[in-house]
């Protein structure tokens, strides 16, 4: 059986755990032909708590289209076991706009992977308050777009680029976008923007953290990302990494090795989102990685 994903389908249930769901979901697929191909769960609690569950399973025994095999789940296993679910075809792949500044690494990384095909997503627009990296994004034929943004402009800096992303992106991803977005803005984009954080969160949250781990001569730094929410840097943690340090390192070491870590790191989390794999729990998540 194949699993190519123009042929993958994806579920995902969060719902109150109890005896039976597991069984419900497969015999279901069984029954209209499909091949689970992969599986992970997760519950909270094993009496009274909350049920996670992840599965992908292959559409070309599939008895029925994919409009009619979603509103059948919702109908036979979705309403009887009171599930937040979402079934999704990894053959559409998600528009993906990115939200940039001047530092070009973690941009970069992610360009390079959807070029490669690495990251099944269309990037419709880049978006910088900067002009600086207009030449290496259209190198990747990538349109870019630059809305100079500042504490007199902010509101209609901002509109301009919700005019930008309207009908053109599913999510967004901060790859050092060194602009605070308002909480209006945020609200547009409920668990949709990827941020990635130039420390291990929840530790020198703010500004310039890697001359605050010096200052704390810390011997570990990290990369986290999150999920943007209007408290800025309190979102769910998607992923994070660290790597070790010592006294010998200066600032600038600091800050080259946190930039592998911030590629690295973002561009997990966003495959992992596009891949269906986070499910957002309250201020957590849960990944089946």
């Amino acid at each position: 059986m194949t699993t190519s994903p123009e042929t993958t389908a994806r579920l995902q249930v969060t719902c109150p755990d109890k005896p039976g769901i597991v069984a419900a979901v497969t015999n279901f697929l069984y029954h209209h032909g499909v091949n689970i191909t992969e599986l992970d769960q997760h519950s909270s609690d094993a009496y009274g708590g909350k049920f996670f569950l992840r599965l992908e399973f292959q559409t070309p025994t599939l008895d029925v289209t994919g409009e009619a095999l979603v509103r059948a789940f919702g109908e036979v296993v979705a309403r009887p076991y009171q599930m937040d679910w979402r079934i999704s075809f990894a053959a559409l792949k998600p528009r993906m706009a990115v939200l940039v500044s001047k530092h070009d690494h973690a941009l970069m990384e992610l360009l390079w992977r959807y070029s490669r095909g690495e990251l099944r997503v269309d990037i419709p627009v880049v978006i910088s308050n900067h002009p600086d990296l207009r030449e290496a994004v259209e190198g990747f034929g990538v349109r870019y777009e630059h809305v100079a943004i500042d504490a007199s402009n902010h509101a209609a800096a901002e509109a301009r680029m919700q005019e930008l992303l309207q009908g053109q992106a599913d999510f967004l991803v901060l790859a050092r976008y060194m602009r605070i977005l308002s909480p209006e803005f945020v609200a547009r984009w409920p668990m949709k923007i990827i941020n990635i954080h130039h420390s291990f969160l929840p530790a020198f949250a703010g500004a310039d953290p890697y001359q605050q781990a010096d200052d704390r001569g810390v011997k570990l730094i990290g990369a986290t990302a999150h999920y943007v929410t209007a408290e800025l840097d309190q979102g769910p943690i998607i992923e994070q990494d660290v790597g070790r340090v010592s006294h010998r390192h200066s600032v600038p070491d600091l800050r080259r090795l946190g930039r592998d870590l911030e590629r690295q790191v973002l561009a997990r989390a966003v495959r992992w989102h596009v891949e269906e794999r986070v499910i957002v729990h309250g201020n957590k998540t849960v990944v089946f990685a």
